[in-house]
């Protein structure tokens, strides 16, 4: 099994991929919010063949952004 070395010398295993249903069903999310995400250019999938399109799951978790505040409607 090969790895590979980054900047600072360390090295990390081979990268890992998962599919639409897997990153919808980790983040209690559509696939089809998912598809749109990709279409959007908002995340990026990475094509296997003309069915197959995986996903990075760190892309993914990088949709989401940490938030302190609510700005949603109510009272």
């Amino acid at each position: 099994m090969s790895t590979t070395s980054n900047t600072q010398g360390t090295t990390a295993g081979p990268r890992r991929y998962e599919t639409m249903e897997q990153a919808a069903q980790r983040t209690q999310l559509s696939v089809r919010t998912i598809r749109r995400f990709i279409a959007s250019g908002r995340l990026t999938g990475y094509r296997l063949n003309q069915r197959n399109v995986r996903l990075d799951p760190a892309d993914v978790d990088a949709l989401f952004t940490p938030t302190t505040t609510w700005a949603g409607g109510g009272k």
